[in-house]
């Protein structure tokens, strides 16, 4: 991508092909919140999935240690795919976003692998509330999130087709702003529509739908599917408004092998000019593989641990968007006083301490939602500072070429949380204590993040 495919600094900025690109973002929420965080795995993950002898011999104890064990039997399938589903993210991801480049093609491997999201999340109204399911839910979740992530590549390329080098930083945190906006909204509309119970025993929202392992579980199911269509509305606009880059004839088509050497020229490049780049680019690929799981595994933990109702967990995610967005908000305005390592650093230095406090509060749910707002309070502060901390070494007609570099890394080791989650879990038999994994990634980003300078010079 050269400069002359890109904006200028005097070039206005064009709003409407700005808002056509983060309604994407709005769009995703769909899945990122829905999907990944909040209801469909909260589902997979209840006791609907759960051997019924073993339901019935529990009764009303959710304590009770066979259920408890089969609950988290079923989070451990459930990591394991998406563990599954992360070394391939590792495995293809990069060359998949560096194939792009230059191939005129980026808008169609968007299109082509949102649809595919789009199709897992619609797949998805067909697992019922039963053991026999589980497997099948499990891997349409790792499959959906192994599609998502193919498409976030393409579509975070295209950030340098509606911002200038000035305005990158603003109108990517619009674009995440709108994205914690968008779930907020759509949880909402589908907690009246479909979860939110109104005091009918089972029948949930407005529309009245079963709920419940005996009635289907159609509240959730049906809010995939809203979900799904929501997604697949909102990723129109950028489709139609941000024209599609050009071929560039310099860009020669190569082979997959090929591919991964020209990655690991990039990468040798960057140890050898810049070896602080590389630093950053390690260190922020594991702590946002944390900030990751904080959401993927969070409403998991809320369901089984804290006794989280499907409702509850939906308010709690409504809170979280909230918060997040508020964290966003004012980590923003701080970045441009204290710097974005300054930002980064006590960010996460929050998240450890917030992560260790919910394994120390035992069950206690009301310290659960002041421990757990926190944790959300500090994810979006340290996404839009890793952006900007980019950013502000990357030089003019590179950035297609950083920030998709960026952007790969930070899916190389996606396997890691899901893996340490599943390996905690396992062990004690318990899924609290998965989040001892989530805090010892957050932690070795934080540990990886120390030595790199927080002002430095250009990559070039």
């Amino acid at each position: 991508m050269t400069a002359a495919q890109t904006l200028a600094d005097a070039d206005p900025i064009p709003r409407r092909r700005v808002l056509s690109w983060a309604l994407w973002d709005w769009g995703s929420a769909a899945f990122n919140a829905v999907v990944t965080s909040f209801v469909f795995s909260t589902y997979l993950a209840s006791g609907a999935f759960v051997d019924p002898e073993i339901v019935a011999a529990a009764g009303d104890d959710a304590r009770n240690p066979a259920l408890v064990l089969a609950k988290a039997e079923n989070a451990t399938v459930i990591s394991t795919a998406l563990t599954i589903a992360g070394v391939l993210i590792a495995l293809l991801a990069p060359v998949l976003g560096q194939r792009s480049d230059g191939s005129g093609h980026r808008k169609l491997w968007l299109a082509i692998n949102t649809g595919l999201v789009v199709l897992a999340m619609a797949a998805m109204v067909l697992v019922a509330p039963a053991p026999g399911y589980l497997v099948f839910g499990a891997a349409l979740l790792a499959v959906g999130n192994l599609f998502f992530e193919f498409a976030s590549v393409n579509y975070n390329a295209m950030l340098v087709q509606v911002s200038t080098p000035g305005t990158i930083g603003k109108v990517s945190g619009f674009g995440w702003g709108l994205g914690y906006v968008g779930g907020i909204v759509l949880l909402l509309l589908l907690l009246v529509a479909f979860l939110q119970s109104f005091g009918v025993e089972g029948r949930g929202g407005l529309f009245g739908v079963a709920t419940g392992t005996e009635g289907g579980a159609w509240d959730v199911r049906l809010s995939i599917v809203v979900a799904a269509a929501w997604f697949a509305v909102f990723a129109v606009p950028v489709l139609l408004s941000v024209p599609e880059l050009p071929a560039t004839a310099a860009r020669a088509r190569v082979g997959l092998w090929r591919s991964y050497r020209l990655l690991g020229s990039t990468i040798a490049k960057l140890w050898r000019t810049n070896r602080q780049v590389l630093l950053f680019l390690l260190a922020s690929a594991v702590f946002r593989d944390g900030l990751a799981a904080v959401f993927t595994f969070g409403a998991i933990i809320a369901a089984q641990v804290f006794g989280f109702t499907p409702s509850m967990v939906i308010y709690f995610a409504v809170g979280a968007n909230l918060v997040a967005g508020i964290g966003t908000f004012v980590g923003g305005w701080l970045d441009d006083r204290l710097g974005a390592k300054t930002i980064i650093v006590a960010s996460l230095v929050g998240l450890v301490i917030a992560a260790f406090a919910v394994l120390a509060i035992g069950t206690a749910t009301n310290l659960f939602w002041v421990f757990g707002l926190a944790l959300a309070l500090f994810v979006g502060p340290i996404q839009s500072a890793s952006r900007s901390f980019l950013a502000r070494v990357t030089p003019p007609g590179r950035e297609g070429e950083i920030f998709g570099l960026y952007a790969t890394t930070g899916r190389a080791v996606s396997f890691l949380a899901p893996g340490l989650f599943t390996l905690f879990v396992s062990a004690t038999g318990d899924t609290r204590f998965g989040i001892v994994g989530i805090a010892l990634v957050l932690l070795a980003g934080l540990v990886l993040m120390l030595p790199v300078k927080g002002v430095q010079r250009s990559i070039d």
